[in-house]
């Protein structure tokens, strides 16, 4: 085979390749996106159901959970309904992280607890597009550990009987 038909083959390749590649790209613009929950919910999480914003809305709601190492999450869309494309934290918790993503025809805001915080927490989460904005105010339980019992004391060993010394020699 010649220098020219290599090349002439490798162009024809390089564009057969390409040309496969387009219907996937075009199918994922429209795929849905899935999370992998690698976490685990918490045993305790009481939210509202899905919340719907509409554009400019700023709306509030209320999440309680219990701070066993698990997130809670609210689920919030627009009408159709659609998730949002991006949620931007503008006021963050104090006591905690939010993470922000899609779950099928939603958009899921989880909120995880600070290691042995209880109280109040609070964060506002801000959706494009649209701009609607959405203040969680969230009630943490915790409750500490049982502190472990002190181990007893060890039993002191029983004392060696004293050797008896024998009476010193008079010279």
């Amino acid at each position: 085979m010649s220098y020219r038909s290599l090349r002439s083959l490798a162009a024809l390749a390089t564009l057969a390749g390409l040309a496969a590649c387009a219907p996937q790209q075009q199918a994922r613009q429209g795929a849905r996106i899935y999370y992998a929950d690698t976490q685990g919910q918490s045993a305790l999480c009481t939210v509202p159901p899905k919340v719907e914003l509409s554009n400019g809305q700023q709306a509030e709601t209320t999440m309680v959970m219990k701070n066993d190492g698990g997130w809670c999450g609210v689920t919030v869309a627009q009408a159709g309904p659609k998730p949002y494309d991006a949620g931007l934290l503008v006021g963050r918790p104090e006591h905690g992280r939010v993470f922000v993503h899609k779950v099928g025809d939603a958009t899921r805001v989880d909120y995880i607890p600070d290691a042995a915080f209880g109280g109040e927490d609070r964060f506002t989460v801000r959706f494009l597009p649209g701009n609607p904005a959405l203040r969680v105010l969230v009630t943490v339980e915790y409750a500490a550990p049982p502190a472990a019992s002190p181990a007893p004391p060890a039993a002191a060993a029983p004392a060696a009987p004293a050797k008896k010394r024998a009476p010193a020699k008079k010279r």
